[in-house]
């Protein structure tokens, strides 16, 4: 049996889990979530625990137990706390603008790359070289991280370009001279 998936999942102060059929609504002060199960899969909801059980162990099933698990902890724990990405940018010119929902990014083209923040995704920037991207969806912060990393990766000779914070970018030598 999955460890992921046995694991009894407590309900933070605040949240609530509903479960109707084959869906599960997690609410909490900063959104709501659903997440949709396959059938075989049992989610119970007793006091302040969360459990996930299976039916059968068909290999279709095995898999999913732990991953349903994953994904509701997730759900608890972004509705209650929310997730942050943080971003740095390394470059002569290179910068971040952040207006409203609106990112301006100056990474070295001839023209801005200006991208739209999806719904519940927050963006701010402490400097012109940082950017915080914060939200209640742990899959939805991540994606659009990930966009913003995309506009223009670091590069390894110079370190040039949009990377995680705590991100290692291994560099090269380049060439010598003679």
């Amino acid at each position: 049996m999955s460890r992921i998936g046995k694991r009894v999942l407590v309900i933070p102060e605040g949240v609530t889990v509903d479960v109707n059929d084959n869906v599960v609504t997690v609410k909490g002060k900063l959104g709501e979530l659903t997440l949709n199960t396959k059938p075989g899969i049992k989610v119970l909801v007793n006091e302040n625990h969360v459990t996930v059980e299976r039916e059968n162990a068909t290999k279709e099933l095995k898999q999913l137990h732990g991953t349903t698990n994953a994904n509701i902890n997730n759900m608890l724990l972004g509705v209650s706390k929310g997730f942050k990405k943080e971003l740095e940018i390394n470059g002569v010119g290179y910068k971040f603008q952040v207006s409203g929902n609106k990112l301006t990014i100056s990474a070295g083209y001839s023209h801005p790359v200006i991208m739209e923040a999806p719904e519940g995704i927050k963006l701010d920037s402490p400097s012109q070289t940082e950017l915080n991207i914060s939200g209640y969806d742990k899959q939805a912060v991540g994606e659009f991280a990930a966009l913003v990393r995309k506009v223009r990766g670091p590069e390894p000779y110079k370190g040039k370009g949009i990377k995680y914070k705590d991100e290692f970018i291994r560099r090269k030598e380049g060439k010598k001279a003679a």
